[in-house]
């Protein structure tokens, strides 16, 4: 497609992609402005994860430059090429990361939200070192103590931030929270900004599409949206 979006199956979805992410933004400023919050204080995270290259070029164009992405290997099947021709993204792994993928990671991402055990803060800890680059990292904390999902305990994750910024060494800046899916979020939104607070943290990626007003109103400086811009998702690539 080109950048200006003038073909006729990708220019709709350029204009598509540029109007839903006009609508977020209305809807992230009014909540901020309800909650007495700058909304230039959140920034809006576009989740393109098993979306082509197309949709995450469209978006692009339209001016946005801070995305999400939940698997290493598509981002590095994405990203490069979109990189070099607008070299001032942003991008955030937003899913768990395996040790053997730490790597990747660091060499591509620039910030890593989902830090949530100490062998793989070790990992990060060491790669950051051999590679010179240092993405800022967010603790993931599992605050529904969900058995299927990442993410440190609540009752263990200051100990656990401790561990990354005193002993490791790791550029923590933040939390990042994911609230089981059939409860009010509200909570979890509540638990996360406290933890931060008592731990001296700036920075919380919380809301997703179906409650990422709710989290602006609780504190939110980053909220992963995907759905919302991109439509649904397609089937992730295999491999």
């Amino acid at each position: 497609m080109p950048e200006d979006g003038s073909s006729s199956q990708g220019g709709a979805a350029f204009l598509d992609i540029a109007a839903n992410l006009a609508t977020v933004r209305e809807r992230i400023a009014a909540a901020a402005r309800a909650a007495d919050r700058d909304p230039a204080a959140i920034t809006l995270v576009a989740v393109s994860k098993t979306h082509g290259i197309d949709r995450a070029r469209a978006a692009l164009t339209a001016g946005h430059r801070v995305f999400g992405e939940n698997r290493v290997q598509e981002a590095y099947r994405k990203w490069p090429p979109l990189r070099a021709a607008f070299p001032n993204l942003e991008l955030r792994l937003n899913g768990p990361l395996q040790t053997n993928k730490v790597g990747e990671a660091v060499a591509l991402f620039d910030v890593i939200e989902t830090v949530d055990r100490p062998k793989l803060a070790a990992a990060l800890a060491r790669e950051m070192d051999r590679q010179g680059r240092r993405p800022t990292c967010l603790i993931q904390v599992n605050t529904g103590a969900e058995p299927q999902k990442a993410g440190v305990a609540p009752e263990d994750a200051d100990a656990f931030i401790a561990h990354c910024r005193d002993d490791l060494g790791l550029p923590i800046v933040g939390l990042m929270c994911i609230p089981p899916a059939d409860e009010e979020p509200s909570p979890h939104f509540a638990l996360l900004r406290e933890i931060a607070r008592r731990t001296g943290l700036s920075v919380l990626s919380m809301g997703m599409s179906g409650d990422f007003d709710v989290a602006v109103t609780l504190g939110a400086t980053h909220v992963r949206v995907g759905t919302a811009i991109f439509g649904a998702r397609p089937p992730p690539p295999t491999g």
